[in-house]
């Protein structure tokens, strides 16, 4: 078992350092809000100041933060997790970031001897808890092997997909094809409400139907049942964090997102409107307030 540093003790980051500690790790944590790690303490994690001191002596450090601004912060500066790692230790980075970030960090993280692992995840706080979330990996192949016994812990799938900024690229298109997918579930059932039909129902049918997704069928339940409180498994704030990092990267290689950038200004009207703190599935509240903007008077092809 080896000594390992977690940073970013949120919901997602909260239930893999736990994991970790249950797999008989000896595991070291930092949080901005130190109350956050009173149940690893308890459990027998050692609580540490600074990011630096959280990696003292780990062979690896997982850092689960919010965005770029947050990444930076734990793991730049001289109190910063890559001036604490020892070189050959692996920096495991698993939040998802902007794709130009995640470059930057992983050069940093090689200057200095590491072995950096773009690692974001995909999964809910149960799963990140019962250790079965799944890994989106980009790094060298033998990096990747060399940590597998570790990423174990917290993970039942882990696809590599290349090289340092492989993973995000994938993390960054998959969030921005679930916004789109929300978005659009939101207008089919404010459309449901508006025709009258049964919400409950047609959630229902909508999720046994060749429309449906784990992100359809998961947030349209919630819309019939205006349900957006508890559990939050997904904020708006979050959700639209990840939209502008897709569609940031979309720019950098010269593609257009129209249906991402229409995801964004939805997202980014709910987030204007609504209280922090609710799941991303208050979307419906945007959908219900759309007016028509001019008939479809656009021929069909071939007419």
């Amino acid at each position: 078992m080896a000594v390992v540093g977690f940073i970013g003790l949120g919901r997602m980051g909260s239930g893999m350092a736990s994991r970790l500690q249950a797999c008989g790790h000896a595991v070291q944590v930092f949080n901005r809000t130190p109350a956050r790690a009173a149940a690893l303490v308890a459990g027998g994690a050692r609580p540490c100041p600074t990011p630096r001191e959280a990696c003292a002596g780990a062979a690896a450090v997982l850092v689960m933060v919010a965005d770029d601004l947050a990444s930076r912060a734990v793991w730049l500066g001289p109190h910063g997790a890559l001036a604490g790692l020892d070189a050959g230790a692996f920096a495991i980075e698993c939040s998802t970031l902007s794709h130009d970030w995640v470059l930057e960090l992983s050069a940093r993280a090689g200057e200095a001897g590491l072995r950096y692992l773009d690692a974001p995840v995909t999964g809910l706080p149960e799963q990140a808890a019962g250790g079965e979330l799944t890994l989106l990996v980009g790094a060298r192949p033998d990096d990747l092997d060399a940590a597998r016994p570790l990423l174990a812990a917290v993970s039942r799938e882990i696809v590599h997909f290349g090289p340092a900024g492989a993973g995000t690229a994938y993390k960054l298109l998959v969030n921005l094809l679930g916004a789109v997918q929300i978005a659009s579930a939101a207008e089919a059932m404010a459309l449901a409400e508006r025709a009258g039909l049964d919400p409950t129902q047609a959630a229902a049918a909508i999720g046994s139907g060749q429309a449906a997704s784990p992100q359809v069928i998961r947030n349209t339940r919630r819309m019939a049942e205006n349900q957006h409180a508890h559990p939050v498994n997904f904020t708006p704030q979050l959700r639209l964090k990840d939209i502008r990092y897709a569609l940031a990267l979309a720019r950098k290689l010269g593609l257009g997102t129209p249906f991402g950038t229409l995801a964004a200004a939805w997202f980014d009207a709910l987030c204007a409107q609504a209280p922090v703190g609710i799941n991303e599935s208050a979307i419906i509240d945007v959908a219900r307030t759309q007016r028509p903007e001019q008939p479809d008077t656009l021929p069909c092809r071939g007419e």
